[in-house]
């Protein structure tokens, strides 16, 4: 089995390539639990206004995301993702007072907050780890929403803003020196994750 020797796992990616199944393996591995950070996007979007926080709600008002460029799209989850670091640091800094482990996974984590999450952790002594989930075919996430969303029918635009964004959190994970993990092949990825964390975990 897995020893765990860290103490926070963030695991970063585009929707539709695997971050849920794949935190929710590491942490049943590892005895962590897992924070989904788009939890605190939603409560932090509920309680701001447009007015308040713009940042935060650059798709208010968009009746069909869907029918806009996809290009335009992926700016506004760009900008969107930017204005949440401070709130995905203060949920790190909260897991640093505490001794149980955690995986917080999402879409909306940056490699650049990611990278000062981890910077922090080692100023406070915890270890702090970010790995970035990766997919680039569009027609692959596509298949993925339409295997655990039946309901939502053909999602090609969706999955093309996803697979854009997914090369975006890759180019800047890597200029970041963050390790960026390809999804598939599926049936290796819970044991290539085990190796990027190997610098701070052993096998008992």
């Amino acid at each position: 089995m897995t020893k765990r020797t860290w103490d926070l796992v963030l695991l970063g990616g585009a929707s539709g390539v695997g971050k849920s199944v794949a935190a929710a393996r590491l942490a049943a591995g590892t005895g962590a639990f897992v924070v989904e950070f788009d939890d605190v996007v939603s409560a932090v979007q509920e309680i701001t206004t447009a007015a308040q926080h713009p940042g935060l709600h650059h798709f208010d008002g968009v009746a069909d995301p869907d029918g806009l460029p996809p290009e335009h799209v992926l700016e506004l989850q760009i900008a969107t993702a930017e204005a949440l670091a401070p709130a995905l640091l203060g949920v790190v800094r909260n897991r640093l007072t505490v001794p149980v482990p955690a995986v917080v996974e999402g879409d909306y984590l940056t490699p650049a907050a990611a990278a000062r999450a981890v910077e922090e952790g080692r100023a406070a002594g915890r270890s702090v780890l970010a790995v970035f989930l990766h997919e680039a075919d569009a027609d692959r996430i596509a298949a993925n929403y339409a295997a655990r969303e039946p309901g939502g029918g053909v999602q090609a635009r969706r999955a093309e803003v996803s697979a854009r964004y997914s090369r975006w959190l890759g180019s800047q994970a890597r200029l970041h020196a963050l390790p960026v993990v390809d999804s598939r092949p599926w049936s290796t990825l819970a044991d290539r994750l085990d190796r990027v964390l190997a610098p701070a975990q052993t096998s008992v």
